[in-house]
């Protein structure tokens, strides 16, 4: 990966890693009594699944959302069809940080965080994952990965593909 976009990445990641701890700890009171502070991040907040349950029914604010939107390979076409809204919906959103996304897309938006995560920490770059995630799969029936992430099936095939990918089995 260039060094350019490897510093861009980390630039941004810890940008997404400072505001989820910041949204974490206004969930709900008592998320900070289970939550290390210094040791929270990105990979924390996945591991957590009714701290993610919290999440979705709060909503995430357009900030987070445009944060993690930066670190993903997904277009704004690609955000609007996956929440299933149109990309001017999106962009008058965009005019309000504060505007709080609905728990059903609050959850597509945790989905696609999650797969993009994992992605990254299997494949040795970013660019690798995404290239992945644009070519057709031989195990998920010749369709791109992307293509399978508009629904919680779909991103559950993907999420086992890349699981076996990590564990070295492939098809």
């Amino acid at each position: 990966m260039e060094v350019e976009k490897y510093e861009e990445y980390t630039t941004n990641l810890k940008g997404v890693n400072e505001a989820m701890l910041s949204y974490v700890l206004q969930i709900d009171n008592s998320s900070k009594k289970h939550i290390n502070v210094e040791e929270f991040n990105y990979s924390n907040f996945f591991e957590d699944k009714m701290l993610i349950i919290q999440a979705i029914k709060k909503g995430i604010t357009y900030s987070l959302f445009n944060k993690i939107k930066r670190i993903t390979p997904f277009t704004e076409d690609d955000w609007a069809s996956y929440l299933n809204v149109s990309k001017k919906t999106l962009q008058r959103h965009s005019n309000d940080d504060d505007y709080i996304f609905k728990p059903i897309h609050t959850e597509k938006i945790i989905e696609l965080a999650e797969v993009n995560h994992f992605g990254n920490e299997v494949f040795d770059t970013k660019d690798q994952f995404y290239l992945w995630l644009s070519s057709p799969s031989f195990a998920l029936g010749n369709l791109k990965p992307a293509e399978l992430l508009t629904n919680s099936y779909g991103k559950e095939l993907v999420m086992a593909e890349l699981n076996r990918i990590d564990h070295g089995i492939f098809v």
